[in-house]
């Protein structure tokens, strides 16, 4: 008797603690669910905010020039030799691009090889001894970012790019 008792009181234990395990793994993904939903129905965009208070804006007429900061990363770091007085070295620059809104991510998005091509013709003609000083590379950056606008500006007739941002640069 003492026995069934004991194995009774094992199984309750054991019912009790799946329950609640249950109970838990139910609450979380609800709550998953729910964060998810409204994370990827929540609409940001210049457009969606237009028909929300009814008013329109054609593709033509945003600038996004005073929308949020958006990044748009190069697909590969650049590499290239650059000579030097003493010597050639390595470099190596992660590179991205900072626009603003998210037409002008699209854009600069779709314009990915062209930048690309600028900016290679841009850090061939550098030199590795001014690389090598924080005035060479802020040189090169603005030198960057003028080049791209151009570009852009004759491309979309919009400079699109606002910054171009080394986030990695090694010179070896």
């Amino acid at each position: 008797m003492a026995e069934e008792d004991l194995k009774t009181g094992e199984e309750g234990k054991k019912k009790s603690k799946l329950m609640l395990i249950i109970i838990i793994a139910v609450v979380l993904l609800g709550g998953g669910g729910a964060g998810a939903y409204f994370f990827l129905m929540a609409d940001d965009s210049p457009a969606g905010a237009a028909v929300a208070t009814g008013g329109t804006q054609p593709d033509e007429l945003v600038s996004d020039s005073s929308g949020r900061a958006l990044f748009v990363a190069m697909p590969r770091p650049f590499q290239f030799n650059a000579p030097g007085v003493s010597r050639e070295r390595l470099v190596q620059i992660e590179v991205q691009l900072m626009v603003r809104g998210q037409v002008n991510e699209e854009r600069a998005k779709r314009h990915i090889p062209m930048i690309e091509g600028t900016l290679l013709r841009v850090f061939s003609t550098s030199n590795a001894d001014d690389l090598v000083t924080e005035v060479g590379k802020a040189d090169l950056r603005s030198r960057s970012t003028s080049q791209v606008r151009q570009v852009m500006n004759d491309l979309e007739d919009n400079p699109v790019i606002e910054e171009v941002l080394f986030t990695g640069f090694v010179i070896q």
